[in-house]
């Protein structure tokens, strides 16, 4: 898979932007500020409905304009396809794939297929849980866009649960029939969550156990595979009292998930209504990192933090590789935060795929081994193809 052509127009700093792509590696190299990441930033919202640095549409934006059109035509297995999304912050966005209109933003899903590298994975391994639940998410999206779904059903559910929650808690301690309504309310929930949570907890613990044997390999590859340097990641979740699942457990079907969240519900009720959250379900999990048999977080030096995060990406790609097609890769300024060991290594890991596009300030960080089309971004303009 390969993306032909990008076109923007009021996206951060591009009023309008045409760019024809190939396949092969692609360099955008220019002094930072210049609007070398806006173009990588566009290829992933294209692909992930969202963007690696800001958390809401708002910013992308162009200063002044009411909306943001991103468009890409896509090259695969399956031939052409044209992806269009139309921003606009505070309404609902619009998308259209091969020019018609679909009804949600998730259907547009699978069409281009990224795997983005940039300075923010650090967070990946030295940031809070939810960094590395989303990566999950992410991930398991890519490898099947109908979890789009089963993830926003969960969170939807979620949301309405813990509302009660909170509202259960400021009422205090109720009595009589008034506690048998809010008992039998928050039955009918949980029975909802474990409906929802369950199918999502099938799939990142089945994600794990294929990931896992990528990440190893990827990190020994990354680090140099120095004597004891080893990486490992496990799954940690609420439902199973926060102990990792064994292979066993990794292969229960989804209605064995969903009585096990029901009991381990059951379990705390009284301390959700005491703290007005919900305790229990795929929101509470954690994916454990190891370095040398010691948590990442904490423990890993920055190098180390940085194979570890590199390791992640590396084995995304391996994986959605394994199930289809190549994604496209993008390296966003990355070639800067490593060191020249790590730096060559992952050019080498890379080089093969089959579009690479990297930014860099500047281009002597990109190794020789990723020599191929250059462009140079200056004020939001994109010249000098060669």
């Amino acid at each position: 898979m390969h993306l032909t052509r990008l076109a923007l127009t009021d996206f951060r700093s591009y009023a309008e932007l045409s760019l024809e792509l190939s396949p092969g590696v692609t360099t955008f190299s220019g002094p930072n500020g210049e609007g070398k990441t806006n173009l990588v930033e566009a290829i992933g919202y294209l692909s992930t409905l969202g963007s690696h640095r800001v958390a809401t549409d708002a910013p992308l934006v162009r200063r002044g304009a009411d909306r943001a059109v991103l468009r890409a035509a896509v090259s695969g297995a399956q031939g052409g396809t044209l992806v269009e999304i139309e921003l606009n912050p505070g309404r609902a966005n619009r998308v259209r794939l091969n020019r018609a209109p679909m009804p949600r933003p998730r259907d547009i899903l699978g069409a281009l297929r990224t795997v983005l590298f940039a300075p923010e994975d650090l967070a990946l391994v030295k940031g809070d849980p939810g960094e590395r639940r989303r990566f999950l998410d992410e991930l398991l999206v890519a490898t099947a866009p109908r979890y789009a779904g089963v993830r926003a059903d969960y969170e939807r559910v979620l949301r309405q649960r813990t509302a009660l929650l909170k509202s259960a808690g400021a009422k205090g301690h109720l009595r009589g029939a008034a506690r048998e309504s809010m008992t039998a309310t928050l039955d009918a929930w949980d029975a909802q969550l474990a409906q929802a949570g369950a199918p999502l907890l099938a799939g990142r613990m089945r994600l794990v156990t294929a990931l896992r044997p990528h990440v190893t390999a990827a990190y020994e590859a990354v680090s140099g595979g120095s004597p004891g340097d080893s990486c490992e990641i496990s799954y940690r979740a609420s439902v199973f009292n926060n102990n990792e699942f064994d292979n066993d457990v990794a292969r229960l079907e989804v209605a064995e998930l969903e009585v096990a969240m029901l009991k381990a519900l059951a379990g705390v009720r009284a301390s959700e209504l005491d703290r007005g959250v919900c305790l229990v379900g795929p929101h509470r999990d954690e994916l454990e990192l190891f370095v040398g048999g010691l948590p990442a977080r904490g423990y890993a030096s920055h190098g180390e933090s940085w194979s570890l995060a590199l390791a992640l990406r590396l084995a995304s790609f391996a994986l959605l590789k394994q199930d289809s097609e190549d994604p496209v890769l993008i390296l966003d300024d990355v070639f800067a935060e490593l060191d020249t060991g790590r730096r060559d290594r992952l050019a080498a890991l890379v080089s093969g795929g089959e579009q690479v596009l990297i930014t860099a300030a500047v281009p002597a960080d990109v190794p020789d081994v990723l020599a191929g089309v250059r462009f140079t971004v200056r004020a939001g303009v994109v010249t000098g193809a060669s």
